[in-house]
């Protein structure tokens, strides 16, 4: 079992042996089911199911890591993506009147494009033709509209008069609790504890317990249904397919997966100096993206999260495969993960998004033609409560800047199409 582990794996090759990939799927694991959680909050916001979202972001996380694992060969952790999750609940159901079962369909769809260009050359020819300034500038607005999530879910920031946003009062069981578990949250990860946002997720729980927010008798309930449980699976629903509509949500989506996966998956196998697997690495991120839909969640992508059990001395896919099998053991505990309440996630989204923000550092601040279109992306996705018109409007604003500067050799042929194709879409609904 060892020799054949060894082989197909490149244990030794790779300085590393069964235990040290094991323990780092541990380590993976703990620094990642956080997402089962949060992420089912989330998706249970358009409208689905919270014990669907809860099966599907287990099922596409077992997926993700078997598939990373074997065709990869690489410890990168597939889960859904912060920031994607809330482009699926809050952009593509709420603002553009999608339903979640046309939303699934919509990421089908987008990681069907993701695989078509992760298996041609068309992944070098995006990656060259959006500029670094506009990448880096996706990844912080994200970050922005995940700490506005998280300090809306707490309580701490609330809609005032004339929907302009306002600070909670202090006196709210939930933003003293929300609070309280920020602290912990902050100290833990600042620390580097290990499986530190599971300890949030736990000490925030029975934080909000003690404030009574918490109802155990949920716990009582009857089990739930197969179908109950996986009313998700395979719902996509292709009802709105040849909408304007429905191509402008695919779009977006698509842009956000494959430049942000592009950024991680090359920094990840970067870190473990195995650059020669980016190519089937991306591969792999794309396939899962595409499962995502039929399992009925918002996409996975390559997490942040998984230099942690990088660090740990995860070199192989056995890292993720021992991580995905992990993930299969969480559908026994779906009632005890239903109990938790906003309060105890609301800091790890305020954290994630922090983290994020700190790609703001990598822009080029010198030149305005660079730093004015991304500076448009970062403050109009939290602003405007849409992912998808605050890449739209950077993107259409950077080759602007440059005509009109003379600077038009500056920008890729690739890159003005993608420009026209937004513009046209904002003329459509302007018309209809």
């Amino acid at each position: 079992m060892y020799n054949w582990m060894d082989r197909f794996f490149g244990l030794k090759e790779n300085g590393t042996s069964v235990r040290r990939e094991l323990l780092a799927g541990l380590i993976g694991f703990f620094t990642v089911v956080y997402i089962i959680a949060v992420n089912s909050l989330i998706l249970s916001e358009s409208g689905m199911p919270i014990e669907a979202a809860i099966i599907a972001t287990i099922g596409a996380s077992v997926f993700g890591a078997l598939v990373m694992g074997f065709w990869g060969n690489v410890p990168i952790l597939l889960i859904p993506g912060m920031g994607i999750n809330a482009l699926f609940s809050y952009t593509l159901v709420q603002a553009m009147g999608l339903t979640w079962q046309e939303a699934l369909a919509v990421v089908f769809v987008s990681g069907a494009i993701f695989v078509a260009v992760a298996f041609t050359r068309f992944a070098k020819v995006l990656s060259a033709a959006v500029p670094h300034s506009l990448k880096e500038a996706i990844t912080v607005g994200l970050g922005l509209f995940l700490m506005l999530l998280g300090l809306e879910k707490g309580g701490i920031v609330i809609n005032g008069e004339g929907s302009i946003l306002a600070l909670g009062s202090v006196s709210d069981p939930l933003v003293l609790s929300t609070a309280l578990t920020f602290v912990i949250a902050i100290v833990l990860f600042i620390r580097n504890v290990p499986g530190n946002f599971l300890i949030t997720i736990v000490a925030g729980t029975v934080i909000a317990f003690l404030f009574g927010m918490i109802d155990l008798s949920q716990l009582n309930e009857p089990a739930m249904s197969a179908s109950e449980a996986f009313a998700g699976f395979g719902a996509l629903s292709f009802t709105s397919f040849l909408t304007m509509g429905f191509w402008v949500a695919v779009f977006s989506l698509t842009m956000v997966l494959v430049f942000e996966n592009i950024g991680l998956v090359h920094g990840q196998v970067n870190f473990i100096e195995r650059p020669e697997k980016y190519k089937r690495a991306f591969q792999a991120t794309s396939i899962g993206s595409m499962a995502s839909g039929v399992f009925g969640t918002s996409p996975t992508v390559a997490s942040v999260e998984t230099l942690a059990g990088m660090a740990a001395g995860g070199r192989t896919g056995l890292t993720a495969i021992t991580t995905g099998l992990l993930f299969l053991g969480a559908a026994f505990f779906i009632p005890v993960i239903k109990l938790i309440p906003d309060s105890a996630i609301a800091p790890i989204l305020i954290i994630i998004g922090a983290l994020m923000l700190q790609n703001i550092k990598d822009l080029d601040m010198k030149d305005m033609s660079e730093s004015i279109p991304a500076f448009l992306i970062i403050v109009l996705i939290p602003f405007t409560y849409s992912i998808a018109d605050g890449i739209a409007i950077g993107f259409i604003m950077y080759p602007l800047l440059k005509v009109g500067l003379g600077k038009w050799r500056e920008v890729t042929p690739a890159l003005y199409v993608i420009a026209a194709l937004f513009l046209a879409n904002y003329i459509f609904q302007v018309i209809g």
